[in-house]
C-alpha cells in the first residue's frame, strides 16, 4: 500500500493503521524526512514491511516515477491512498492563477497520475495470469457537500478530485476501484487555534467530528470492500448536514475574520 504524505498528520495515521492490520506500506514524503522515518520505524514495529519514498508530487516527472519506484523496491503494489495535500487560504478577492495551479498540482493531478500508474502496473502484472485487482482512495473534504467560499483554490482542487474519482472509477474498471473518503474537522490546520478547533470539532449533529482514527478506519474499509467504487464516504459527524457560510475556523471565533 502506497500512502502519500505519510510522514505526518492523516497520512501517518492511515499508514500506521494499515500496518497494524497486516498491510505492508510504502511511506511517501516530500520534505519531512525525520517524520517519515518515524512513521517507517513505527510501521515496522507493528510487523509491516515498510519502505520510504521521497518525491515532490507537484513535479510531473517525479510523480510518474513514484509507482515504478515502489514496485521496483517492494515487488508489487495493490493500493494507493492519496493523502498528500496543500491547504492555503484564498478567496475570490485574493484568487490567482498561481494559487489555483499550486493546489491543482498538489491535490488533483498527482492522484490521477498515480491511479493510472497503479492500473498499468496491475495490468502488466496480470498479463497471462489470473489477475489482481487494486484500489485507490482519495482524501476529499466534507465541504464539497457543504460549500462555503473560503479556501477557494483548495476547494476547487478537491472538487476536481471528487469528479476525477468518478471518472477514474469508470475509466479504470474492472481492474481498479477508485473511492473517496471525506473527513470533517479532524486536525488543527492553518491558523486555527486549539480552542477554535475544539469549538469546531463539537459543532456537528453528533457533537463530534472525525478523529484521525476514524479516517484511517474508513480508508481501510474502502480498501477491503471489493464491491465499492466511484463513491465517497463522508466521515464528519454529520457536519455536511449543516449549512455553513464560512470555514469552521472563522465560525469558531467570536468575531469572524477575513
Amino acid at each position: 500500500m502506497l500512502v502519500t504524505g505519510a510522514a505526518r498528520r492523516l497520512g501517518r495515521e492511515i499508514a500506521l493503521d494499515l500496518a497494524r492490520h497486516g498491510f505492508d506500506v510504502a511511506v511517501h514524503y516530500r520534505v519531512s524526512a525525520r517524520d517519515a522515518d518515524a512513521t517507517l520505524t513505527e510501521a515496522r514495529a507493528l510487523g509491516a514491511r515498510a519502505s520510504l519514498f521521497c518525491a515532490d508530487l507537484s513535479d510531473e516527472a517525479a510523480c510518474r516515477a513514484l509507482v515504478p519506484a515502489v514496485v521496483a523496491q517492494c515487488g508489487r503494489l495493490d493500493a494507493v491512498v492519496n493523502s498528500a495535500s496543500t491547504f492555503v487560504y484564498d478567496d475570490a478577492a485574493s484568487f490567482s492563477y498561481a494559487a489555483m495551479d499550486a493546489h491543482w498540482r498538489a491535490n488533483t493531478g498527482p492522484a490521477i497520475l498515480l491511479a493510472h500508474a497503479l492500473h498499468s502496473h496491475l495490468e502488466r502484472d496480470s498479463a497471462g495470469g489470473a489477475g489482481r485487482d487494486g484500489c485507490v482512495v482519495n482524501l476529499l473534504d466534507q465541504k464539497l457537500w457543504n460549500p462555503n467560499p473560503d479556501y477557494l483554490s483548495y476547494t476547487l482542487s478537491k472538487a476536481a478530485l471528487e469528479a476525477a474519482t468518478t471518472l477514474l472509477a469508470q475509466a479504470l474498471a474492472p481492474r481498479l476501484r477508485v473511492c473517496g473518503v471525506a473527513p470533517g474537522v479532524t486536525l488543527l490546520s492553518g491558523p486555527m487555534t486549539a480552542a477554535e478547533f475544539d469549538v469546531a470539532h463539537a459543532a456537528t449533529p453528533l457533537a463530534r467530528s472525525s478523529r484521525p482514527a476514524d479516517i484511517a478506519r474508513a480508508v481501510r474499509f474502502m480498501i477491503e470492500s471489493p464491491a465499492i467504487t466511484g463513491t465517497t464516504l463522508l466521515v464528519d459527524g454529520g457536519q455536511h448536514l449543516q449549512a455553513q457560510r464560512r470555514d469552521v475556523m472563522f465560525l469558531a471565533r467570536s468575531e469572524p475574520q477575513a
